[in-house]
């Protein structure tokens, strides 16, 4: 079952997103760059929730997977990694972003982010988005070329413990 987020999976979605970076991102990224991101950029933000555009798949009443698209400008990060202003984006000028896409590494490759992408879409579509874009985890890229993004340029994101993770700014046209 998909749905919307609320408040009240906030902490089953921490331990989630945790999960999910962990178990999938240890084949791209070193222990301590998972671990620097999880205290520094990953994690959930609330704003997504507010504005109704942030999904969450259950299976057997647990959350699996989770995953949305914003009308601001943040392209990637929590509550912790954003600016304190977020400003809405113009539909006519800007792309819509695809954000915080996080899935149990137990139900990886069954389509959960597919199925949440596929919403997201449309949703930004009807808000009158003709682009969306993304920042990608490296083991994200190929979930995202699979489903028509384009690679456009290269993020090295530099942590406050002088980790630094690699992402990729990627873009696709929906209209």
């Amino acid at each position: 079952m998909i749905r919307l987020a609320t408040f009240k999976d906030i902490s089953e979605l921490e331990k989630l997103l945790a999960l999910s970076v962990r178990g999938l991102s240890k084949e791209h990224y070193t222990t301590f760059q998972i671990e620097s991101s999880l205290k520094y950029i990953f994690g959930i933000d609330t704003q997504l929730i507010s504005d109704c555009t942030y999904y969450v798949v259950e299976i057997d009443q647990m959350i699996v997977g989770c995953g949305g698209w914003s009308m601001r400008n943040t392209l990637y990060g929590g509550d912790q990694h954003k600016e304190l202003m977020d400003p809405l984006l113009d539909p006519k000028t800007d792309a819509a972003r695809i954000r915080a896409f996080f899935v149990h590494p137990d139900y990886a490759r069954r389509g959960i982010g597919r199925q949440i992408m596929r919403i997201c879409e449309a949703e930004a579509k009807k808000c009158g988005f003709s682009n969306i874009e993304l920042g990608a985890t490296l083991p994200g890229i190929p979930l995202y070329k699979a489903m028509g993004f384009s690679e456009v340029e290269n993020i090295v994101e530099f942590l406050p413990d002088g980790e630094k993770l690699e992402l990729v700014k990627m873009i696709k046209v929906i209209s």
